[in-house]
């Protein structure tokens, strides 16, 4: 302990003139700064309640002078209040100046001057409070009388929900769902962290449990749960994304939850749109790790680019991604991974990306920055010499489909040894593979002769059960993204729902 509140008077000026900064001023970039200081700000009130619970008022005030000033400003920042446990380890701060038998008059003002304060962090859990808090006006949501009106509803809903089912016979023991405003939900996630975690683990328990979630299903299961809405307060978002990224990890980047992940991201970036004109949080709040001119061009939505600039964004992202990752100087911004994650956030570039090197005859060698693109978004794990290997490996694949597209007449087995399967040359890397096999599936899709043999092919590839759960994820993901982009090709479209049908009906 000792140690740890030896650098606490250096911080306390630090802080002091934080704080001071962030009352004075409410632009877009002093909440970002507050945002990104919350976690240190509280480890340093944390070091400073193990000080002040080891002395009696008189050698607070005596050792630090100014505290009142710190701890009165820390009580007014909604942010700080609204962070993880900080508001709870102010209360013990405050607590540690009242003096139990007050000796004088100065005494006396200090202990009723603290009670003030805590009087007003607490006025936050009163019933039946009627003026505006304005803690509540900052962050720009429900003021604290909500409470009454959510008890009612949750009695109402309750009882509206026992008599339904005792009117239509059902079994009245089961633990039915009850319906709370969506400002009631926002603020106990904002202070009830385990709430939010048990709300991502039923979604995530959802997912797994149902073994056909088509991605329009699972986008119905993302709204419902009301996490892309909450997530527009960056403190909501950045504790879903990071179990994303934990179930990213322990699942080896499984595609399901690659999948997840992109359709999170789809509705967060439809909330932000449908609740901020003008953005209350900068988007490196969101993503602090990230280059901000990266995530503007990635936040860009396809649809509203003319088709035939698509190349020159993709051939952008692939620049910018590349200079981040090979370059050194960017270490701010992370390392490989950081980029990657971002990047799966926004999967959908990197199947237009196969898509453009299958469709575009502009160029008759396949462009380099595709490639990249395409080889980057096999995961994060790949250096610059494994990445330099797919990318040889997918050109020579893109230049055999080049030929057969010319071809008049297309067979299975040619598009087989187009891939390079069955092949006697050295086994591939599974993600290299996988990437292949996409290009080949968006090759059947396309090609005007790959629909006769697309049924073929497929019985070719889907030698083991995950590959043909790879195939069907595939398909799902391409027609939902069609679906957004507006992507206006029948009988693509119908072979896709034709194959996923069948496909389905194997599984």
């Amino acid at each position: 302990m000792a140690q740890d509140s030896v650098g606490l008077p250096s911080d306390f000026q630090f802080w002091m003139h934080k704080l001071s900064v962030w009352d004075q001023a409410s632009t877009l970039e002093t909440q970002q700064d507050t945002c990104l200081h919350l976690p240190q700000f509280q480890e340093f009130l944390r070091q400073l309640y193990e000080a002040l619970k080891e002395m009696d008022s008189s050698a607070i005030i005596e050792r630090f002078p100014t505290v009142g000033q710190l701890l009165a400003k820390t009580c007014w920042n909604p942010f700080i209040l609204a962070y993880d446990e900080s508001q709870k380890i102010l209360i013990w701060c405050l607590c540690c100046l009242i003096k139990k038998d007050p000796q004088n008059s100065g005494e006396s003002k200090l202990n009723s001057w603290t009670r003030g304060l805590l009087s007003h962090i607490l006025s936050t859990f009163r019933f039946n409070i009627k003026e505006v808090d304005l803690f509540t006006q900052v962050l720009g949501y429900a003021p604290t009388d909500y409470y009454p009106g959510l008890l009612k509803n949750m009695v109402l809903s309750l009882v509206s929900e026992l008599r339904e089912n005792h009117l239509n016979g059902f079994n009245t023991q089961r633990r039915k769902k009850i319906s709370l405003p969506a400002s009631a939900i926002l603020c106990l996630w904002l202070r009830h962290l385990p709430s939010l975690e048990n709300t991502m683990l039923h979604l995530f328990e959802k997912l797994i449990s149902s073994e056909r979630n088509f991605l329009r299903r699972i986008e119905c299961f993302m709204k419902d749960s009301l996490l892309p809405a909450a997530a527009c307060h960056p403190a909501i978002f950045r504790v879903v994304d990071e179990m994303f990224r934990y179930a990213l990890l322990e699942t080896d980047g499984a595609l399901e939850v690659l999948a997840t992940i992109q359709v999170f991201t789809r509705c967060f970036v439809e909330a932000l749109e449908k609740e901020n004109k003008q953005l209350k949080f900068a988007f490196k709040t969101y993503f602090p790790y990230a280059s901000p001119s990266l995530v503007m061009v990635l936040l860009q939505h396809p649809k509203d680019i003319p088709r035939g600039l698509w190349h020159q964004a993709l051939k952008h992202i692939s620049e910018m991604l590349k200079e981040v990752v090979e370059d050194q100087t960017h270490g701010s911004y992370g390392g490989p991974f950081e980029s990657w994650f971002l990047f799966v956030h926004f999967g959908g570039w990197a199947d237009m990306a196969a898509e453009q090197l299958l469709t575009s005859e502009a160029e008759a060698e396949a462009p380099e920055a595709l490639l990249w693109l395409l080889a980057f978004s096999c995961g994060p794990g790949a250096g610059h010499q494994q990445r330099a290997q797919t990318m040889v490996e997918v050109k020579a694949v893109l230049r055999c489909l080049t030929k057969l597209l010319r071809s008049p007449a297309l067979s299975a087995r040619d598009l087989q040894a187009a891939a390079g399967e069955g092949g006697q040359g050295a086994p591939r890397p599974p993600a290299c593979q996988q990437l292949i096999r996409r290009l080949v599936l968006s090759f059947l899709l396309w090609a005007p002769g790959g629909h006769a043999i697309a049924r073929e092919v497929i019985t070719l590839m889907a030698q083991t059960d995950a590959i043909m759960h790879e195939i069907i994820g595939f398909l799902d993901q391409t027609l939902y993204r069609w679906d957004h982009l507006c992507v206006e090709a029948p009988r693509s479209r119908k072979l896709a729902r034709e194959l996923l049908a069948e496909l389905r009906g194997q599984a």
